[in-house]
């Protein structure tokens, strides 16, 4: 897995995380809703965590900034 997650992303989503989180465990949300915020949270906080997203990385989306090596054009 390589990290496709930029710093600035990463923040976002630990902030969005953390939100959903507080917000499901505050009482804010309830049934079905509740359990996306909470899925969506710790989903959110993981990826920030690990620097890395599948969704990113099936369509090709890089946030990191790092630049990838060049393949050898033969």
């Amino acid at each position: 897995m390589q990290k496709n997650v930029g710093s600035i992303d990463r923040a976002i989503r630990a902030v969005v995380g953390i939100a959903l989180l507080a917000v499901y465990f505050i009482g804010g949300l309830q049934g079905a809703l509740g359990i996306v915020a909470l899925v969506a949270g710790i989903v959110m906080l993981g990826t920030a965590a690990i620097g890395w997203c599948p969704p990113y990385a099936l369509l090709g989306i890089n946030t990191c900034g790092v630049k990838q090596d060049p393949k050898p054009s033969h």
